[in-house]
Order: structure tokens, then C-alpha cells, then sequence
């Protein structure tokens, strides 16, 4: 009994002791251990791993993608001298944690001070070569992949990469909205009174091709009817030839028959004429001859 004690005491602490000695590593996060104060070593792969206890330490850092927010909106200025306001996120993740350790000491907040301070300056310097349609529009996946690439550049110094840097928001400020916007109306309104213009011209040039190719139709059309309609008289005259010169004198009785018709179409109609005239030569006998004038008596 007096022995028991003792030796499950000491089981205790070989197992506390055992338990000291072993530390993991998983797949989300880097390792680095410590001897009294110095880096000895880097763990950057899931497992096991034996540490002395008392003597030596470890410190875990996470090596998935992080996620830096500017808390402020920044001012930048384009290269037409007009200010925006920015506001940006950026991604970014450890590649070498014991560069991270030496440059800033593991600590995450001074990674994000450094991260931020070069990615605006970057976004700044980009701006500032940009009109404000390339930043609004354009040119805007330009420079987020500038500005990525120089941050990047620079953030390996501290063991880190820059992903990905993404603008969520580029305005104008409240206080020059006003006249941008006055400023932009103007300019399309003097863009579309220059296309009005063109089109009223154009349309006249329409116009007037129309009218012209209109009077050349109408012209020739004309040209054509009167030459049909000669040729058309010159047959029916043809015709009216063929048809009556077997009997002259038929023809000149229907002729007068359609005039007398054509005459004395209305009741109230008044003609003064002589007659003795051949326009009544078929009133006064059958056969059409003139008849002899009268002869007065002798006094």
C-alpha cells in the first residue's frame, strides 16, 4: 500500500509529462516551435509532432485566406482631378510563417496595418492614372489587378500574399455629385443635339433623293401613258377606219346621230343656228343630201 501511492503519483506525471511532449498540427494552420524563445522549427503539414516540455513551446497560425476590410472610405483623385470615394476588400493569406513571425511577430493586426497601408497606396497611384469612366466602369478590373499585384509585391516581405483586392464601392463624393452631374447632363445634351442635327440633315439629303426619284417616276410614267394612249387613238382610229370605209356614208350618219344626241341632252338647252346648215342635213331628208335654198319671188 505504501508503494502504490508513490507509483501512481508517478504515473501521473509521466503522463502529464507525456501529454506536454506531443502537440498536432491540422490542415487549417501553420506551427512553429519555440526553444526558450527561438524559432527551432516549422510544421506547414497536418500531423504529429514531439516537443520538450518546460523547454520548449508552439504557436499556431491560421493558413487559410483572410479577410482585410478598410473601415474607412479613402479619397482618391483621377487623372481629370476628380475626387472619388473608395472603399475596398481585400484577401490575403500566410506563405511563409516564420518571415511572418520575424517581420511582424505573428501579430495579425500589424499584418492588416501593413496590408492596408499598401494596398491604398497602391489604389491611389492607380486612380491617379485613370479617368473617372475607366475607374467607374472601364478600367476598373485593371486596376484592382495593379493594385493586387504591387500589394502583393510588397506583402512578401512580411511572409504574406495578397489573393484577390476588390473595390465594393466607387461614388463620387456628396459634395461635387452636383456639378459632375450637371456637368455630364450637358455633355450628352450637346451630343445629342449633334446627333439630331445629323439626322435632320440626313433626312433632308432623304428627302430630297425621294422627291427627285419621285418627279423622274412620275415623268416617265406620264411619258409612257401618252404613248399608249397615242398608240392606243391611232389603232382605235385604225380601227374606226377599217370598220366604216365600207359605207362613208353610214359613218357620217351615226357620227351625226351621237352629235344630235350628245346636243340635245338637256330640255332647257337654247342654240341659234341656221337651218339650212349640214348640222341638220339628216332632219331634212334621209339620205342626207343638201337640200336647195329657196328662192325668193320676183317682185
Amino acid at each position: 500500500m505504501r508503494l502504490t501511492m508513490p507509483l501512481l503519483a508517478l504515473l501521473v506525471a509521466l503522463v502529464i509529462v507525456a501529454s506536454q511532449a506531443v502537440y498536432t498540427v491540422e490542415q487549417t494552420r501553420y506551427a512553429i516551435k519555440f526553444q526558450l524563445g527561438e524559432i527551432i522549427g516549422v510544421n506547414d503539414t497536418a500531423g504529429l509532432y514531439f516537443k520538450v516540455p518546460l523547454v520548449q513551446n508552439v504557436r499556431y497560425f491560421d493558413r487559410r485566406n483572410l479577410t482585410l476590410e478598410n473601415s474607412d472610405v479613402d479619397r482618391v483623385v483621377t487623372s481629370e482631378k476628380t475626387p472619388l470615394e473608395v472603399d475596398f476588400v481585400v484577401l490575403w493569406r500566410i506563405v511563409d510563417v516564420r518571415q511572418y513571425y520575424v517581420a511582424v511577430q505573428g501579430n495579425e493586426d500589424a499584418a492588416r496595418a501593413r496590408l492596408s497601408q499598401t494596398v491604398r497606396s497602391n489604389l491611389a497611384e492607380e486612380f491617379n492614372k485613370s479617368t473617372m469612366h475607366e475607374a467607374i466602369s472601364t478600367g476598373r478590373d485593371r486596376i484592382m489587378n495593379e493594385t493586387r499585384v504591387k500589394a502583393d509585391q510588397d506583402a512578401r516581405n512580411i511572409g504574406v500574399e495578397v489573393v484577390d483586392v476588390r473595390l465594393r464601392r466607387v461614388a463620387l463624393p456628396a459634395d461635387v455629385t452636383g456639378p459632375v452631374y450637371a456637368r455630364m447632363e450637358s455633355e450628352r445634351r450637346r451630343v445629342a443635339n449633334e446627333l439630331r442635327s445629323l439626322g435632320a440633315a440626313e433626312s433632308e439629303k432623304i428627302r430630297a433623293d425621294a422627291d427627285r426619284q419621285r418627279q423622274v417616276i412620275l415623268a416617265d410614267a406620264y411619258r409612257q401613258a401618252q404613248k399608249i394612249k397615242g398608240e392606243g387613238d391611232a389603232k382605235a382610229a385604225a380601227i374606226y377606219a377599217a370598220a366604216y370605209s365600207p359605207n362613208p356614208e353610214f359613218y357620217a350618219f351615226y357620227r351625226s346621230l351621237e352629235a344630235y344626241k350628245a346636243t340635245f341632252r338637256g330640255r332647257n338647252d337654247l342654240m341659234v343656228l341656221d337651218p339650212s346648215g349640214e348640222f341638220f342635213q339628216y332632219f331634212r331628208n334621209s339620205n342626207g343630201a343638201r337640200a336647195p335654198r329657196p328662192v325668193a319671188p320676183a317682185k
